[in-house]
């Protein structure tokens, strides 16, 4: 009965009664808009993909066919540029792979000791010209690498480690890497405080505030520096280039170099056959780090 009275009870003069807003059907143009959006998005992706899948069905291609035929459809299913090119240059292909993780693991171990590291001494430290010293780390991103690799060439043939992986490994362990250390810096800033005050108020040192609280949550930032490290040491040709020589401590980029001969015949069937095996480990390293990765990246954009 109650019920009743209050389903028949008139509205309260002055009372605003809820209504339901139903949302408006998108127009025309706007789902135009979206295909269009749709079509341009999926033409990008296509563009930048070609040329990888182009490479994948090459490294299936008899030498002869590769580049005439700039299509994607695969009329021959050459496997043997796999195993030719696995032994191709003297060694088993496996040897490069194992020295680019050589220095990938040690690139990857001294960028994230020491550029958390300096990371915590911008950001939570007071000392003398700090601001300086923060501006000349963000100079130096902004310095090519070749201005510089002339003079350390130098100092590694001065001291004999030309032709080992020392010099590739032992920058990493100076916090050499400005990007890196100012992506951490981004990081801790917005950690609070607090948390530091909370730390040194039960005799915490500024070691102990760094390894045991704040280490522990950066684990986002120290998953980018990880990812990132791995994709251009691995990738990187250059600086493997000028200081390896022995054909023994090639890496994969330089490996890869050694298909292409100028004064022979080149195998770009099996160099492609190779490069495919090469970007497995980009690929595996980006999709187990992917979370961490975006996490990384939107949470250092904004500070």
């Amino acid at each position: 009965m109650t019920t009743d009275l209050l389903a028949e009870s008139p509205a309260v003069p002055g009372s605003r009664t809820p209504q339901r807003i139903r949302p408006s059907a998108p127009s025309p143009w706007s789902r135009v808009g979206r295909a269009l959006r749709h079509v341009l998005l999926l033409s990008v992706v296509a563009v930048a993909l070609y040329p990888v899948l182009w490479m994948i069905v090459s490294s299936l291609r008899p030498d002869g066919a590769i580049f005439g035929n700039p299509s994607l459809v695969l009329n021959t299913f050459e496997i043997a540029n796999y195993t030719r090119g696995w032994d191709a240059l003297g060694a088993p292909f496996s040897t490069y792979l194992l020295n680019s993780a050589i220095v990938v693991a040690g690139a990857i171990i001294g960028n994230l000791i020491t550029c958390s590291m300096a990371a915590y001494a911008f950001a939570r430290l007071r000392f003398r010209f700090k601001k300086q010293a923060f501006a000349v780390m963000l100079l130096m991103i902004m310095l090519p690498v070749h201005v510089v690799i002339v003079p350390q060439y130098v100092i590694w043939a001065q001291a004999g480690l030309v032709n080992t992986f020392w010099p590739l490994i032992i920058p990493k362990f100076l916090a050499t890497d400005g990007f890196f250390v100012f992506l951490m810096v981004q990081f801790i800033r917005g950690l609070p405080r607090e948390l530091d005050e909370a730390a040194r108020l039960d005799g915490a040192g500024h070691a102990r505030i760094f390894c045991q609280i704040l280490l522990p949550l950066m684990a986002p930032a120290l998953a980018t520096t990880a990812i990132f490290t791995f994709i251009w040491t691995w990738n990187d040709f250059f600086g493997q280039l000028i200081y390896l020589t022995d054909p023994n401590l090639y890496t994969v980029p330089v490996a890869l170099r050694s298909f292409i001969d100028a004064q022979s015949q080149s195998s770009y069937g099996s160099m492609f056959a190779m490069s495919v095996v090469s970007i497995i480990p980009l690929l595996v390293a980006f999709t187990v780090g992917q979370k961490y990765l975006i996490r990384g990246i939107a949470t250092t954009g904004g500070k």
